[in-house]
């Protein structure tokens, strides 16, 4: 099993950044692709970013891309998303979890709020 925990979450204007992490730990050697998935109100859970834990390739959602930057730092067990240009439709839950996900491996998740 694989335990995560996300921190890094506020309320931010529009136009502002912030960075989230993910603490990963428990069976991480099993794990090839990590990501980050949000939740907005009302809406279906979506995959924002992943990242291949050994290759390092990323890839993201159309609406993120060159504003968000997943990244990873394999000594410590942590990814984060450093996200910038932040829009008020980026507002939401942000959760990480493996590819596929698990579903005993959601945390609580961090709210990010971005007001306009």
């Amino acid at each position: 099993q694989v335990q995560l925990v996300e921190s890094g979450g506020g309320l931010v204007q529009a136009g502002g950044s912030l960075r989230l992490s993910c603490a990963a730990s428990g069976s991480i050697f099993s794990i090839n692709i990590m990501a980050w998935y949000r939740q907005a109100p009302g809406k279906q859970r979506e995959l924002v970013a992943t990242i291949g834990t050994r290759s390092g390739v990323t890839n993201y959602v159309d609406s993120v891309k060159g504003r968000f930057t997943i990244s990873r730092d394999s000594a410590k067990n942590t990814m984060y998303l450093q996200m910038n240009s932040l829009k008020s439709e980026d507002t939401a839950v942000y959760y990480c979890n493996v590819v596929p996900f698990r579903a005993d491996s959601w945390g609580q998740g961090t709210q990010v709020t971005v007001s306009s």
